[in-house]
């Protein structure tokens, strides 16, 4: 239970004076990112992040003239000094919720380890802010949660921050997902980014997965990015070489490699073991191999435990790639032109729309790629480059969805990964030793083939006969010796 907020002095004070200066509409609303520490019962705020107008230039958050109600349209007394109009009660808050959701969404992909929207903040007056329903108010957070993917993690609560300009405060509110009901808790300045800790790894991976005719291309990535979450949440820490031990300390503030130690696995694809128990051997299309390495990345906070990291870590690893097949789910919803009896003919040919059991050879994609883009104190923010894209093209998207303002050299953006993660989509007897597809199709030559495949198949055949009758002759003969052994043996007693 979360009892005490802390947010960052620095970046939260520049940004309420930058609002307040910048002339800013009455209202708005934004993104809370921080962190819900599992360790504490304090949640730390590192940044807000106000929701960009939607498509069609409208705010996500406006004000609405309240309702006139019957008894304030008349004079107390009954007489006209006394009236009171409905005008003069304070507007009321109202949200685009689904925008607000897209925005989280957006960021959420952007966020590295250690780091997540965890609610919403409203900047409006004291009026406006209490005129509105608590029902509107936690509506808004139990969207945004649900478009926010939280990995690992069992957090019920999440942070509405009310900054009123009307009169100039702050005040912190912790809504309860279940329930919907907001109470108030403390809400305190620190420096936060400033004593970050950082820790990186980079995490190779390879998994074979069996496809069924019958599932689709999300089905069958899931299915695959949900057995690597066994294997990492499974994996043993070393960090900065040491094995991780409970109850660890690191002096250290510098950045801190981590390498993961995973159990030896053999080559089978998952699910042969339970094979015959789900489909029949009819039933397998094909067969999914889930190759390549993530640049993960987490950030440590203080009064934090080393176990946080290495969970925050982890969490960033499935995080990214399920982050990566959202976005190739995007691309392939946007553009849905490519019509499937192409697929085999297209040079456009989308992962999404392959036919498993009509592949007849195999075929490659590779999942966009993470590049890391310095934002706060040293700290950085992601995003994932398609093979058409270049880091313009993701700083454009920070811009937007961030609200990323300085400007960025692209010396100053990390690409860790240099080969992007791959996915290979096989038939089913291309990955079966001694029965592959090209085995099959040499089996069956063309007819301008045939000829010299009929003599190569009479000389194997002649050397077969020939291989034969040698085995014969030679046994013939350690017969004969063997009876002349006997023979002698025999006569001299």
């Amino acid at each position: 239970m979360v009892k005490a907020v802390v947010a960052d002095e620095a970046r939260i004070k520049a940004f309420e004076d930058g609002v307040a200066s910048s002339g800013a509409p009455r209202s708005q609303v934004g993104l809370v990112v921080g962190k819900l520490s599992a360790s504490s019962d304090r949640a730390l705020v590192y940044s807000l992040l106000p929701t960009p107008p939607t498509d069609a230039g409208e705010p996500a958050c406006s004000l609405r003239a309240a309702a006139p109600s019957a008894g304030k349209a008349k004079s107390k007394g009954g007489g006209k000094g006394g009236a009171t109009s409905s005008s003069d009660a304070p507007p009321t808050l109202q949200f685009d919720v689904d925008w607000v959701a897209e925005h989280a969404r957006q960021v959420s992909r952007m966020l590295l380890g250690g780091m997540s929207v965890i609610g919403i903040y409203v900047w409006a007056s004291e009026g406006s802010f209490k005129a509105t329903s608590p029902a509107v108010l936690s509506q808004v957070i139990r969207v945004v949660s649900q478009a926010v993917p939280c990995y690992g993690s069992d957090f019920d609560e999440r942070l509405l921050i009310h900054l009123s300009y009307s009169p100039r405060r702050w005040a912190c509110r912790i809504c309860e997902m279940a329930s919907g009901s907001l109470r108030p808790c403390d809400f305190k300045f620190s420096k936060l980014l400033t004593s970050l800790q950082t820790f990186r790894c980079t995490y190779n991976f390879e998994t074979r997965l069996n496809v069924v005719q019958a599932e689709p291309f999300k089905k069958v990535m899931s299915k695959a990015i949900s057995h690597l979450t066994k294997e990492v949440q499974n994996a043993k820490a070393l960090i900065d070489g040491v094995l991780f031990l409970d109850g660890m300390t690191i002096t250290s503030e510098s950045s801190h490699k981590v390498d993961f130690l995973l159990p030896f696995k053999t080559n089978l694809p998952v699910g042969v073991s339970a094979y015959t128990k789900e489909c029949s051997l009819e039933g397998v299309a094909g067969l999914l191999l889930f190759a390549g390495s993530v640049s993960a990345l987490a950030y440590l906070g203080p009064k934090e435990s080393i176990l946080e990291a290495i969970s925050d870590l982890k969490a960033d690893i499935i995080a990214s790639l399920r982050s990566r097949l959202d976005i190739i789910l995007d691309d392939d919803e946007a553009d849905d032109d490519l019509a499937t009896n192409d697929v085999e003919n297209s040079l456009s040919l989308k992962a999404t729309l392959v036919i498993f059991h009509e592949l007849r050879e195999p075929y490659s994609f590779s999942f966009p790629r993470r590049i890391l883009i310095p934002w706060l104190d040293g700290s950085y923010i992601c995003d994932y480059l398609q093979q058409s894209e270049t880091t313009k093209d993701a700083l454009e998207r920070c811009k937007e969805v961030i609200s990323l303002e300085t400007d960025l050299e692209d010396s100053s953006i990390l690409e860790p990964e240099v080969a992007a993660a791959s996915a290979t989509l096989e038939s089913f007897w291309d990955v079966v030793s001694g029965a592959s597809s090209r085995a099959r199709a040499r089996a069956e030559p063309s007819p301008k083939d045939r000829p010299s495949e009929q003599a190569n198949s009479s000389r194997r055949a002649q050397g077969s006969s020939f291989s034969i009758l040698a085995a014969l002759f030679v046994l013939l003969v350690a017969l004969l010796v063997g009876y002349m052994f006997a023979f002698s043996a025999n006569s001299k007693t």
